[in-house]
């Protein structure tokens, strides 16, 4: 829980998750690049979708319905996952997306509650 009180329910993790991909340990995820991930409108909207609509435990880029090629969206995540902002794993041949909630509210108390009222 945040120092807000507002809780992100994050569903259940599926059995037999693949590894995640290549991100920053949660003590090197530094302020200033969340910042830089996140003032794209794209991504902030990424995120805060994945906070308040989730329905599932993560989810591909197809999820979301955005109008953009795809060399465009991996693009995004990529910058919201070497951020420290989302967690990536492969699945076959897709990857799926979920935001570092527990991380993100250690590190920075507080960030998420304005990222989910933006």
């Amino acid at each position: 829980m945040s120092r807000t009180g507002r809780v992100f329910a994050t569903p259940p993790a599926p059995a037999e998750l693949p590894k995640p991909l290549v991100e920053p340990a949660r003590d090197e995820i530094r302020l200033e690049q969340v910042f830089a991930a996140l003032s794209d409108p794209l991504r902030l909207e990424v995120v805060r979708r994945l906070l308040l609509e989730s329905e599932a435990f993560d989810h591909t880029c197809g999820w979301f319905g955005f109008d953009r090629p795809k060399s465009s969206l991996t693009h995004h995540f990529k910058a919201l996952r070497e951020a420290g902002v989302i967690r990536q794993r492969q699945y076959g041949l897709e990857r799926r997306s979920h935001v570092r909630v527990d991380d993100l509210n250690t590190r920075f108390p507080g960030l998420l509650e304005l990222v989910a009222a933006s």
